[in-house]
């Protein structure tokens, strides 16, 4: 027997209600992956926080690696959005800088290490599809980093003779370190202070080489050119003659 068919009022009605509870099962797992990690979390869990079946999370969600995916792409679009609109607020490249910088290591600490170790971790996943998926995410989430840095690159602010990727990581793979000392320590630092010094150091890196600095780099570079050629007849000279011994 066909089911009868639903006035759109009433499909609307049901779809209203679907995603109000996509949304209660993933806020109640990012609770649970948060607490436990990927590999002790479990979908009934999950479900008896919730005081449903464990039958009515598979009905949305096709297995716990799915159910991770979600968690982790929602995560991100949180983030990102945050970032999209916030960063181009700010006024200064330098400002930017530090705002992106404080805002990831916050984000990240924000919910505890849980979170934090999760998002790190599963980004290292060998699951192609997971892995392309956080690829994705992570282009959106640092694609704010890299319009700032282009930006400061087209108008000689920043050194302009680094590749984006590579300033980029700069950025991120110094944060990550701070994080994964957080997540194994169990030691939260001052985020404004940690942020601070970070974005001095990154200044000091990108910041342009003066002329001047420049030009005694290029003398430098000259001597030790001059010096290597100088030096080597003069060892060829010493084996000849002590070969002729």
């Amino acid at each position: 027997m066909l089911s009868p068919i639903k006035s759109p009022r009433k499909r609307e009605a049901l779809g209203t209600r679907s995603e109000r509870r996509v949304k209660e099962i993933l806020m109640v797992a990012r609770q649970v992956f948060s607490e436990l990690g990927y590999e002790k979390t479990t979908v009934l869990e999950i479900a008896r926080r919730m005081e449903i079946s464990e039958a009515t999370v598979f009905s949305y969600f096709s297995s716990k690696r799915d159910l991770c995916m979600h968690v982790i792409k929602v995560w991100y679009d949180e983030i990102s959005g945050a970032l999209e609109r916030e960063v181009p607020l700010i006024i200064g490249t330098r400002a930017q800088l530090h705002f992106i910088v404080r805002k990831h290591l916050a984000t990240l600490m924000h919910e505890g290490t849980g979170m934090c170790k999760l998002v790190l971790s599963e980004g290292r996943t060998v699951d192609e599809e997971f892995a392309e998926m956080q690829a994705d995410l992570r282009r959106r989430y640092t694609a704010p980093l890299k319009k700032v840095l282009s930006t400061a690159q087209r108008s000689g602010e920043i050194r302009q003779d680094m590749p984006l990727p590579l300033l980029r990581d700069l950025v991120y793979g110094a944060t990550e370190h701070v994080l994964w000392d957080y997540v194994v320590t169990n030691n939260k630092p001052d985020i404004d202070t940690t942020a601070a010094h970070l974005t001095d150091m990154f200044w000091c890196a990108v910041a342009p080489v003066p002329p001047d600095v420049k030009k005694l780099a290029q003398f430098h570079a000259e001597v030790a050119d001059a010096m290597r050629r100088i030096d080597a007849p003069a060892d060829g000279a010493v084996r000849i003659a002590a070969n002729g011994r």
